[in-house]
């Protein structure tokens, strides 16, 4: 697992192996299973904490790379992380389970009332998957990529820039931030480390968003060192191989 921040890394569970026992499955425990280095499972971690829902769903760390047979034999068969054991049910894929856990929990709304706003997320949220891919692309591509990348993040300058009522894609802080924030994170570092490439050159939307988006502490709980993080990455993927398939969500 890709080591976090040492603050944080004594209040989280170690990440469990394939000599690891299964939990009480269905035992009417509620468990979202994650892995600590994947943007996927971050999407849900983060709506748990902003929902103030550590309590109710406990949070289950897995070994992408040693993960345990029972995860895919007695739980999920999918055997992708992140998902969500509950009520008897085992639920994945990272876009929807964001949904879910808003609306089947209690805790702050992270969805708008306004029409307009809601018309907005759906458009935001149908483009994450396209704009992830071309971020995954740019990495591992020769030449110079700063053409499509532009063109993606001004896209997100764009849309950051829609409603003036706060610095988030909606106004206020939103699933539609949580879909985006784990590889706006992560992709911060690599990009500026593999292809000398800034994202937040003349994005002053994007600067304030991402610092904006540090200050809330269900996001923050969930972040790991960027350094950590790239070093990490760089070890297990390589540049050259490093594409969307090699993450659990979506493979």
């Amino acid at each position: 697992m890709a080591a976090v921040a040492p603050s944080k890394l004594a209040s989280l569970p170690p990440s469990l192996t394939s000599a690891s026992e299964p939990p009480a499955l269905f035992d009417g425990t509620t468990r979202l299973y994650v892995a600590y280095v994947c943007p996927f499972a971050q999407r849900p971690w983060i709506a748990r904490n902003y929902k103030g829902l550590q309590e109710k769903i406990e949070l289950v760390p897995v070994d992408l790379l040693n993960r345990p047979a029972w995860y895919k034999e007695k739980l999920y068969a999918a055997n992708k992380v992140p998902s969500l054991e509950h009520n008897n049910e085992v639920r994945g894929e990272s876009l929807d389970l964001i949904k879910y856990i808003d609306d089947n929990f209690e805790g702050p709304a992270l969805k708008p009332d306004d029409p307009a706003k809601q018309q907005f997320a759906e458009e935001l949220w149908s483009y994450s998957d396209s704009f992830n891919m071309v971020l995954f692309r740019a990495t591992t591509a020769k030449g110079d990529v700063s053409g499509e990348l532009d063109a993606a993040y001004d896209k997100i300058e764009d849309a950051l820039s829609k409603f003036s009522d706060g610095p988030f894609f909606l106004g206020q802080f939103s699933l539609v931030d949580i879909a985006y924030a784990p590889f706006v994170e992560r992709f911060q570092t690599l990009l500026l480390d593999v292809k000398n490439y800034d994202i937040l050159k003349g994005r002053p939307k994007l600067a304030l968003w991402i610092e904006e988006l540090n200050k809330i502490e269900a996001y923050e709980q969930t972040r790991i060192d960027p350094q950590e993080l790239l070093s990490t990455t760089k070890k297990r993927f390589g540049v050259i191989s490093f594409n969307l398939s090699q993450f659990a969500d979506s493979s």
